[in-house]
This record gives structure tokens, sequence and C-alpha cells, in this order.
């Protein structure tokens, strides 16, 4: 090691000539003393690189800076003091540094510059190739993505074992053990990728409305021998309840069905036959008087208890067949089905639609029956008692036989 000292511009060598220097003494004090020397400075050029210096070398730039001839006193720079000292510690680590020993650069092997790369191509199971697919380097944890070619590589890799792990959107994921060996490329085949088994489940639900319709459409096809309508019958106890408009659709359908005009000619022949209420008299005029009144009882019973209050109380007119049980059981259900239904929420509760509309629908009767023939609010109840009974013996044949009997009837269900 060489030691050297720099000096920067307008940097000063001072030389002191004072004999009043003493050793201890700050130089500034001694410049300014009464017994002071002529003092000498050097200006020394830029960046100036001095090499090792001896007392010798030291005595001469003294006696250059005194030949100079400048007389001064300046405020001492340590310049000489540093020179005199660094001198000696710069030889001192140049020794040093040629006696400690240099550590030795551990040498680089082969083997441990040696890498290799993987290539390879992923593909689908028609054998095209597939893009984005993400391939996996384990243990080292390193991904690629697949090109547009399917490829995929990974450079720099140490000799050693691997697994390459490969996945993507709809596939299976595919797992490949790999041994590379030092400092050779490894090319792969095409690295197939399985579609994965997928398990889709559809649920096909309706609304309430929509299940309504279909159920009326069913009715509506109810017919006993395939001729008589037996439309306000379910035999699905969790059909869902009818829209109001689906009441007085239900209602016009059934009120104007073929085989209702043929059952009201048919009960006024009787009446005819029977000389019923005979206040209409006999021929075609008393026939007509009858068809029309059996027409009018039938329609106003059928449009309030159907209807009409059915839309109001918010109650289903239909009656719903039970379809399992005792025998007692559900003959007394269809007994006391002639006074109770099922309202709109699916609770049971008092039949308020089809008592008031039977009893209206009676006491309107009274109207156009034949003077001699109205007995007041005795024909009205009296009216009334016969269409109950008949509502309860209706239930209990549609809930033993009638189904037997009805082709197109939707299929009976028994859970609730």
């Amino acid at each position: 090691m060489t030691a050297c000292l720099t000096l920067k511009t307008n940097s000063i060598v001072a030389v002191l000539a004072n004999p009043g220097l003493e050793h201890g003494k700050d130089p500034a004090s001694a410049i300014n003393s009464p017994n002071a020397g002529p003092c000498v400075y050097h200006k020394v050029r830029t960046d100036l690189v001095c090499p090792p210096l001896g007392a010798q070398e030291i005595d001469r730039m003294a006696a250059e800076a005194l030949a100079a001839g400048t007389r001064q006193k300046v405020l001492i720079v340590a310049s000489l003091v540093l020179l005199t000292v660094a001198s000696p510690l710069a030889r001192a680590a140049e020794a040093a540094d040629m006696q400690t020993p240099v550590a030795p650069v551990p040498a680089v092997t082969a083997q441990a510059t040696e890498s290799g790369s993987i290539t390879g191509v992923v593909v689908g199971s028609d054998d095209t190739v597939y893009e984005g697919a993400v391939v996996t380097l384990e243990p080292l944890r390193r991904s690629s993505t697949t090109d547009a070619m399917g490829s995929f590589r990974f450079d720099a890799v140490p000799a050693g074992q691997y697994t390459l792990t490969v996945s993507a959107p709809g596939f299976q994921t595919a797992h490949q053990a790999i041994t590379l060996s030092a400092g050779e490329p490894l090319a792969l085949p095409g690295i197939p990728l399985e579609i994965a088994a997928t398990t889709t489940q559809v649920t096909v639900t309706s609304d309430d409305r929509e299940i309504a319709i279909e159920e009326v459409h069913t009715e509506e096809h109810q017919r006993v021998f395939g001729v008589i309508p037996n439309f306000y019958v379910v035999y699905d106890k969790n059909a869902p309840p009818l829209t109001t408009r689906q009441k007085y659709e239900l209602a016009w359908r059934s009120s104007i069905d073929p085989f209702t005009f043929i059952g009201t000619g048919a009960e006024a022949g009787i009446q005819q036959a029977t000389n019923a209420f005979s206040g209409y008299g006999q021929g075609a005029a008393g026939y007509g008087d009858r068809f029309g009144a059996d027409f009018g009882d039938n329609l106003l019973g059928t449009y309030l208890g159907s209807a009409v209050f059915p839309s109001i109380f918010h109650q289903d007119p239909r009656y719903l067949v039970l379809g399992s049980g005792t025998v007692r059981h559900r003959t007394l259900y269809a007994i006391a089905n002639a006074v109770i239904c099922r309202g709109d929420n699916g609770r049971w509760q008092f039949n308020y639609s089809g008592i008031m509309g039977s009893l209206i629908a009676a006491g309107v009767s009274n109207f156009y029956y034949p003077a001699v023939n109205r007995h007041g609010a005795s024909l009205t109840f009296e009216n009334f008692g016969i269409g109950l009974g008949a509502s309860a013996a209706s239930n209990i044949f549609q809930e033993f036989f009638v189904r037997k009997f009805t082709p197109h009837a939707h299929p009976q269900t028994d859970t609730p």
C-alpha cells in the first residue's frame, strides 16, 4: 500500500521557523508571540499527490519554502505535522497488507453452473392444443401459462426430479413426474387434459298461478263417463288456490256447458210430468217457465256460491278428495265439506261462500216462481236444506266412486 497526501486548491503548507514554538503549544500563539521568527507558507498545486516522505524530504520542503522569501505570520495549518505523522503510518499499513494472507476464492463446480430447460405442450382430450393452461413446476413453485400453441417453457432449472401440475377450467388437474439431467434440455410430449366430470342439477319450479291454470285446464276435461262435467273436484290435495279470475271463468264454463242445458231440460221435463210448480201450467209455455226457473237456480247458485262469495271470502269452491283413510273417516270428511271448505290461505274454515250462495239463490228464486207456489222463508230454507243435503251426498259419491268413472281426472296425490 502507498500512502499519499492530497492537498486541494489554496491549501497551505506552512513551515515554521519559529524558535518560540514549544511542544504542545498552540502554533497560533507562537506566531503571535513577540519572539516569533519568520513564518513562511507555500501554496501547493491542486490535487498534489505526495509519495511517502521521510525526515530529509520534509526538511528539504521546509528549506524550499524559506527560500521563497515570503515572510508573513499565518495561522498555522497542520500540513507539516500531518506529513510527519502520516508517512510512517502509511509504511506500516503497507507492510501489514503484504503479510496478511489472501483467502482463497472457492472454485465454482461445473455441476453447480449446469442447468437445463423444460418445454412441453398441453393438449385437450381431442388432441387439440390448449391455450391458457397453468403449468406449475414443483417443488420450485414456478408457473408458466401455455401460449396460443399450447406450449410452455421453464429455463435455468437445476438438475433433479420434479412434478409438473397442469390445471385449466373445466378439466381435471394433470400431474406428471419428470427427471431433468444436468445441462440437458427436456422436451415433453403432449400432456393431455381430461374433461372434468360434472353433475348438473336442474330444478324446475312453477309459481302457484301457473300450477292453478294447469289444474283448471285439467278440471275442465274431467267428465264422469266422459260426458257429465266434474269441474269442481280436485284430486290433488296440494293444489294451489284459484285466482279470482279463475273462479269466475270456471263458474262461466260450468254454467254454459252443453250438459248443463241437457240436465236442466231433463229436470224441467220431470217437473212438467209431475206437475211440480203447478202455477206454471202445462204445455210448451209451462215447460219453458220451468226450464227458465231451473236454469236461473243453477246459474245463481253457481255464480254466487262458486265465484262471487269465494272471491270475497277468499275460499276455494272446489271439493278436495281425501282419497285415503278409513271409510268412516272419509265419509265424515265428505259430509263436513258441505259446511266447511279450504281457504285460499290453505286453512280449513266455515263455508260462508257455499252457504250464503245457496241461501241467497233460494231467496231470489221466490221472485220468479209462481205466486201459488211461493211459501216465503219456508220455501227458501226448504230449498237451502235440499241443496245442502245434495252437496253432502255428492261429496260422498266423489270420495268413493266418481274418480273411477272419470277418465281424464288429475292423478291422485295423498301427500299433504
